[in-house]
C-alpha cells in the first residue's frame, strides 16, 4: 500500500539507527522507550518481511531494560577476539607437481641450449665447493678440479661428470627433490663470513632441472667424501629413484650425469655443437672443462702395395689412425677479474679479437670495476675501425655492444633493457655483475635501478677513454673520421652527457682545408 510521508521519513531515519546500534563494538544498549518501540511500527510495515528480522533485533535491544543487561568491558571482548583468532586455521599453498615441472621446464627457458650452460655452472659449482673445504678443512691439500663431457651418439646419450664435493643421500633428495631449492645457495650461507672465498654460480636452485629441455631420462651417479655411490634416476620429470649404484666407480668424490638425449636432441652429441655452446656459454669458467675428442692422426708404415728393389727402403705411407683424447674447450681467461695493471697491452688485443671476433686491434681500451652499493667489473673497447655490421647501418639493432656475464658465466648479449644508449654502440665491452636483476632462467635482463647505475658509469668511463684519446691528435683525427657521427647524435641524444660531447664533437671547415676538424671548446 502507500505510506504518508511521516512513516518514510521515520522509515530513513530508523535505517541510520539500526545500522548505528547493530554495528556498534560496545553493545550500546538503549533504556525501553515506548516511543522508540512504536516508531519502527510504520518501518516494518512498509518494508515488510525482508527487513522483517533486522527490525525485530533491534525492537529486542531497545526494548530491554538496561537494568537486565551486564554492562560490557573491553577485557570482555579483548577475550571474545582471542578466541576468534584460535578459530583461524593457516593452511599452505599445494600445487600439481608434474604441472609446475612442465612450468618450470618448458615454461621457464625460451633456449634450448641453455642447459648446457645451467649444467656445466651445476658442475663448475662442485668443483669450487670441494676447493673451498679443501683449503679449509684438508690443510691447503691441492687440489685440481675439471669438468668432463662424453657424448655417446650410439646410445644418443650425453654425460657430464665432475670431480666436486659429490652428495649424500640427503643431498639427493634435498637439492634435486625439491623445486626451487639452491644447494649452492644453502653451502653459500653455511660458510658465513667465509662466502667470498668462493665463485659460486647458481642462485635459485631451477638450473637442474633445464636438462629435461633435452632428455627423456636424466641419471645422476654421485659420491661424496666418505659415502656410498648413490644412482638418482627420473624419468621426464615425474617421479624419481635413489639407489646404490654399481656402476663404473668415482674416485674420491663427484658427480656423473647422464642425459638421455630425445629424439630431436640428438645434435647435443655433435662435436661441433658442444664445442660451440661451451665457448659461447662457459668458456671463462675458472675450472677446465674438457670435451672427450676424437682425434685423427697419421702413421708412417711400409706400403706393401709399392714395389721395392732390392738393397732399397720400401717406400712409406700415411696411415690414420683415431684416437680419442680429452681436449680442453675454455682456454680463454676473464681478464676483467684481473687488475689492470697486471694485464699487458698484447693480452688486451688478443682477448678482444678472440672475444668479439675482430681483426683489428682496439684503438682504445678502459678496464674497470666498482665496489659499494653495486658491484661489477667491465671491460670496454674502441674498435680501431667501424664495425662491418656498421657500415650499412649505423644503427644495426643485430648488433650488441655488451656480453653480460655473472661469474664468468656468458648469459647474453641480447636484452631490451640496453646497458648502453645507441650512440656507443660501436663499442664493445663485457659486463660481470653479481647485482644485475636477472630472472629465474637467467635470460633476461628486467629494469631496475641497478641498470640505471651501471649504465651510467659505462658511459662516464667512456668518456674518459675518449678524452684520452683526444689527447693524441692522430688517435683522435682517426677517432673522429670512424666515429664522429656518433658522438653528434648523442650531442643530440644525451642530455646529461652534452658539455662533454660537445667537446669532443668535431666539424669540417671548408675555409681552413678540407682536412682540418674543428673542435668546439
Amino acid at each position: 500500500g502507500t505510506c504518508s510521508s511521516q512513516s518514510l521519513d521515520a522509515d530513513i531515519k530508523m535505517q541510520g539507527l539500526m545500522l548505528a546500534l547493530l554495528a556498534s563494538p560496545l553493545g550500546l544498549v538503549l533504556p525501553s522507550s515506548p516511543q522508540l518501540v512504536s516508531t519502527l511500527s510504520p518501518f516494518q510495515a512498509i518494508n515488510g518481511f525482508q527487513h522483517r528480522s533486522l527490525a525485530t533485533q533491534l525492537t529486542a535491544r531497545v526494548a530491554t531494560p538496561v537494568t537486565a543487561v551486564p554492562s560490557r568491558t573491553r577485557a570482555a571482548y579483548m577475550s571474545e577476539a582471542a578466541v576468534a583468532d584460535e578459530d583461524v586455521e593457516t593452511y599452505q599453498f599445494e600445487a600439481e607437481v608434474a604441472k609446475v615441472m612442465d612450468i618450470i621446464i618448458n615454461s621457464l627457458y625460451s633456449d634450448k641450449d641453455i642447459f648446457l650452460r645451467e649444467l656445466v655452472s651445476n658442475g663448475s659449482d662442485a668443483c669450487d665447493k670441494k676447493r673451498f673445504l679443501s683449503l679449509t678443512e684438508d690443510g691447503g691439500k691441492a687440489y685440481e678440479g675439471r669438468v668432463r663431457i662424453t657424448a655417446d651418439k650410439e646410445s644418443n646419450t650425453l654425460t657430464i661428470e665432475d670431480n666436486g664435493i659429490g652428495m649424500t643421500r640427503k643431498d639427493l633428495q634435498n637439492n634435486l627433490g625439491k623445486i626451487a631449492q639452491s644447494g649452492t645457495k644453502m653451502f653459500t650461507e653455511a660458510l658465513g663470513a667465509g662466502k667470498d672465498a668462493t665463485n659460486l654460480i647458481g642462485q635459485f636452485g631451477v638450473g637442474f632441472y633445464s636438462a629435461f629441455l633435452v632428455a627423456d631420462k636424466v641419471t645422476v651417479v654421485t659420491k661424496a667424501a666418505d659415502g656410498e655411490q648413490l644412482r638418482w634416476e627420473s624419468t621426464e620429470a615425474s617421479t624419481y629413484t635413489i639407489s646404490k649404484d654399481d656402476s663404473a666407480p668415482i674416485e674420491e668424490t663427484g658427480t656423473r650425469l647422464i642425459l638421455t638425449l630425445k629424439e630431436e636432441a640428438d645434435k647435443y652429441t655433435d662435436d661441433f655443437t658442444l664445442r660451440d655452446l661451451l665457448k659461447k656459454y662457459s668458456e671463462f669458467i675458472s675450472f677446465p672443462i674438457e670435451l672427450w675428442t676424437e682425434k685423427t692422426e697419421y702413421d708412417q708404415v711400409a706400403d706393401p702395395d709399392a714395389e721395392v728393389k732390392e738393397g732399397e727402403e720400401p717406400p712409406m705411407k700415411s696411415v690414420p689412425r683415431k684416437t680419442n683424447v680429452w681436449e680442453k674447450v675454455n682456454a680463454a681467461k676473464p681478464l676483467w677479474m684481473r687488475a689492470p695493471k697486471d694485464v699487458s697491452k698484447e693480452e688486451y688485443e688478443e682477448f678482444y679479437k678472440t672475444t668479439f671476433r675482430a681483426y683489428d686491434a682496439p684503438e682504445a681500451h678502459v678496464h674497470f670495476s666498482l665496489e659499494g652499493q653495486v658491484e661489477f667489473r667491465a671491460m670496454l673497447f674502441c674498435p680501431g675501425s667501424v664495425p662491418w655490421e656498421l657500415t650499412q647501418d649505423m644503427f644495426n639493432d643485430k648488433v650488441k655492444p655488451i656480453k653480460l656475464f655473472v661469474k664468468r658465466v656468458f648469459i647474453s648479449d641480447s636484452f631490451d633493457e640496453q646497458l648502453l644508449p645507441r650512440w656507443l654502440s660501436f663499442l664493445k665491452g663485457v659486463v660481470d655483475s653479481e647485482d644485475l636483476p636477472l630472472n629465474v632462467s637467467r635470460e633476461l635482463l628486467q629494469k631496475s635501478k641497478v641498470l640505471s647505475i651501471i649504465s651510467k658509469r659505462l658511459v662516464r668511463k667512456a668518456l674518459d677513454m675518449f678524452n684520452e684519446i683526444a689527447k693524441d691528435e692522430d688517435k683522435f683525427k682517426s677517432f673522429s673520421d670512424n666515429f664522429g657521427k656518433y658522438i653528434k647524435v648523442g650531442v643530440i641524444e644525451d642530455r646529461d652527457n652534452k658539455e662533454a660531447l660537445l667537446k669532443l664533437a668535431t666539424f669540417a671547415s671548408t675555409k681552413m682545408g678540407a682536412t682540418t676538424l674543428l673542435v668546439l671548446r
